[in-house]
């Protein structure tokens, strides 16, 4: 039984919404795209929605309006665990990364981690909401308005879920992150969406998206007062800008996948209650714990106990028998080597140390998935063999003849 990470969600209707965008000769970025970004903020309540070509130049775009908007300029708390476009556009854009450590059993920011942290050159907390899990952003609001930090939100594995006041994650911070790449909530090929609370910053991300033009920006901007002469207008740049617009594709397919998306997340969530009761009386297995309603991107694991140091023989395990499986999102970011290149506190993080070496996770999507919960349940719950614990001492992979 093959047990992907992650399965296909179109059917003729995303198909037929690509032949309809084909038809119209139109393929770069248009009305399907600004039809998408109204469906989107109204379908999760926000002021606004700008839609990129990526969840990673979602994060850049909002990095790069903190700090030509906002006027903010530091070090940036983020979480030590997450994926590697959270972190490197606050290098590209002078931030120093103030890593802090996370909950074991939540996998998400820890804030009473964020506190200790804060010092005088602190502007804001990037807040990643990881694995579909929401962040505790009780805590975390509080903690931004007490010492006047910007709240952003990596949300790109989260979509649908909600916070601890059932506000769709994403849309709790200034502005959220969405990625719509094949194993997430939604699927448009490839792109990406920010939320916004504010309709001015979505105006001037809409120029960022587009070479820094104010060609997208309406009438009554705050950026730049429009001439009127359209010739003018089209060609006239007013912020330093990228070129990460979407394709009209993926706005069209993104709207037929929005009509979805509620069916798609409750399948989800019937597939993490069965995964939950499932392992639930597994003590050498935690899953991850739920704050306010998860959409539950995959199922967590975290090897201790019995399990402790023996990773390496449950992924071949699952490997073996069709199972496909990763490391929770990059583990601590600062074990990768990349790390030499940014600029950083190197703070001690415990917990996102363990979860690197003993942390792992597979897949959730919409299909009914007790069958292959089951199967992994069977893999994990073997106890290693004497063969198996040779493995790890030697380092060696598990010969099977």
């Amino acid at each position: 039984m093959k047990y992907p990470l992650a399965c296909d969600t179109w059917n003729h209707k995303e198909l037929y919404a690509i032949q309809e965008v084909i038809k119209s000769g139109r393929y770069t970025m248009g009305p399907h795209v600004k039809k998408f970004e109204q469906e989107f903020a109204k379908y999760f309540r926000c002021a606004d929605a700008v839609m990129v070509n990526s969840g990673s130049t979602a994060n850049l775009l909002m990095i790069a309006l903190l700090k030509l908007k906002y006027k903010r300029g530091g070090n940036i708390i983020v979480p030590a665990v997450s994926w590697s476009t959270t972190f490197f556009p606050l290098q590209q854009y002078g931030f120093k990364l103030n890593f802090v450590d996370v909950d074991r059993e939540t996998l998400n920011i820890d804030p009473n981690k964020v506190r200790e942290a804060i010092n005088e050159d602190t502007c804001a907390i990037f807040a990643v909401n990881l694995l579909g899990n929401s962040c505790d952003y009780y805590s975390l609001y509080h903690i931004a308005r007490e010492h006047n930090l910007v709240l952003l939100e990596d949300n790109c594995e989260s979509l649908g879920a909600k916070t601890y006041n059932y506000e769709f994650c994403g849309t709790f911070g200034q502005m959220g992150s969405f990625s719509f790449f094949f194993s997430h909530h939604l699927q448009t090929m490839e792109g990406g969406m920010i939320a916004c609370r504010d309709k001015d910053d979505a105006d001037y991300l809409r120029s960022l998206r587009a070479h820094g033009w104010c060609r997208d920006l309406p009438d009554d901007n705050k950026i730049y007062k429009k001439t009127g002469d359209k010739f003018k207008d089209s060609f006239t740049f007013v912020t330093p800008g990228y070129s990460v617009r979407p394709l009209e594709m993926s706005g069209a397919i993104g709207s037929v996948q929005l009509k979805k998306e509620s069916e798609m997340r409750t399948q989800r969530i019937r597939n993490a209650k069965y995964f939950k009761h499932k392992f639930k009386d597994n003590k050498n297995i935690l899953t991850q714990q739920e704050i306010g309603e998860s959409s539950w991107f995959g199922f967590s694991m975290i090897l201790q106990k019995e399990l402790e140091g023996y990773r390496d023989v449950i992924v071949q395990r699952l490997t073996e028998a069709g199972v496909e499986c990763r490391p929770v999102v990059a583990g601590n970011f600062m074990n990768n080597p990349v790390i030499d290149y940014l600029d950083y506190y190197n703070n001690s993080c415990p917990n996102a140390d363990y979860i690197h070496d003993n942390g792992l996770f597979i897949g959730n999507d919409i299909r009914d998935l007790k069958e292959n919960i089951d199967m992994v349940y069977d893999l994990v719950s073997k106890p290693i063999t004497r063969l198996e614990q040779m493995s790890v001492m030697t380092h060696d992979p598990i010969a099977h003849c």
